[in-house]
């Protein structure tokens, strides 16, 4: 009869075990998502930032930029609405 009440509080204990688990895998997947997004951002707002560079280089340089590259700088910085605030779009736009 004692070995029958083992199974039995073992197989009680199981499902909480299982659900325990369960959820901290969901939250280990919710960190990880959770940190790939901000990563992804960062790239993102690297690409706008490395374009501003760019074209204040090419202004310090020459002191004028072509139309051209103006286009080019456009296009390359258009996501920069959402990626940063409006201070740094407006920075981008008087540029």
């Amino acid at each position: 009869m004692c070995s029958f009440d083992v199974v039995e509080i073992s197989k009680a204990l199981l499902t909480p075990l299982i659900a325990i688990v369960a959820t901290y895998i969901a939250w280990q997947q919710w960190q990880t998502n959770r940190q790939k997004l901000s990563f992804d951002l960062y790239e993102r707002r690297l690409k706008v930032y490395e374009q501003v560079r760019r074209i204040l280089s090419i202004i310090v340089r020459d002191a004028k930029a072509s139309y051209d590259e103006l286009l080019k700088f456009r296009a390359a910085v258009s996501e920069a609405d959402f990626l940063f605030g409006p201070e740094i779009v407006k920075y981008i736009d008087e540029i």
